[in-house]
């Protein structure tokens, strides 16, 4: 992106450059007339190359995006030895997260997690500016998982992006039989803060802009080696990938 920016501003010059007059009186001393006019064949020639490699960038489509995660300490889904890996940035309050949620995951549960053969990971990406609830749901997931109740708040909130006010987790927290007391305090005080911006910077990082956000990739001792994928895609989409990823 940077290089554009230059290479747009050099194009945005050398056309006023190319367009100054070269002063037919005698020119500042240092320079002469034939030096002047290598100058401007020179910034013609320089034009003409960058608007050859805008040419090429516009044409050449953009593949796949490499995200290589460390996933220790995160919440894990499935079986540690699974060979293949998911990783989910999620934001609760997100209409996409939800739609991914009612109708892909169960599938992907069923017939990949449950059965060994893909593990599971879920970070969090809240998007404050558009969800003001999604951090604190990101916090009660995690003050769930104290208690041994992370993937059971998270399919709660998974369902319901519309019951995120803290009344309504705390009452998630009832139905579930935790420590209501406890679980409220961890959300108020913002325990996990530190961690929540932890996954936003690695988000950031490995170019996901949007939510829901995938990691699909070969499973490693660290974590994962694979490719982005951004966007409520389809269970055929998954399938595919996967594939691909198991003839490797």
């Amino acid at each position: 992106m940077m290089r554009r920016m230059v290479y747009g501003a050099l194009a945005l010059a050398l056309p006023f450059a190319l367009a100054a007059q070269v002063p037919p009186a005698s020119p500042e001393p240092g320079i002469t007339r034939n030096q002047a006019d290598e100058i401007l064949t020179e910034l013609r020639q320089i034009r003409q190359l960058l608007e050859r490699q805008a040419q090429a960038q516009a044409k050449a489509p953009a593949g796949p995006a490499h995200a290589k995660i460390n996933l220790e300490g995160a919440e894990m889904l499935g079986s540690k030895a699974a060979p293949l890996t998911i990783v989910e940035f999620t934001d609760y309050q997100c209409p996409f997260c939800q739609r991914f949620h009612m109708t892909v995951f169960g599938d992907l549960k069923k017939e990949y997690i449950d059965t060994g053969k893909v593990r599971f990971y879920s970070r969090d990406l809240p998007l404050d500016s558009i969800h003001p609830n999604a951090h604190r749901a990101a916090e009660a997931a995690r003050c769930a998982a104290d208690q041994h109740q992370f993937w059971t708040l998270r399919d709660e909130m998974g369902a319901h992006p519309d019951k995120l006010d803290l009344d309504s987790l705390v009452a998630d927290a009832k139905g579930l039989k935790m420590d209501v007391s406890q679980f409220r305090t961890c959300v108020e005080s913002k325990k996990y803060k530190d961690a929540i911006d932890g996954d936003l910077m690695e988000a950031m990082r490995i170019g996901a802009d949007g939510t829901p956000a995938f990691v699909i990739g070969k499973s490693t001792p660290e974590g994962v080696d694979g490719e982005l994928m951004v966007g409520a895609q389809p269970l055929i989409e998954f399938e595919r990938r996967l594939k691909v990823l198991e003839t490797k």
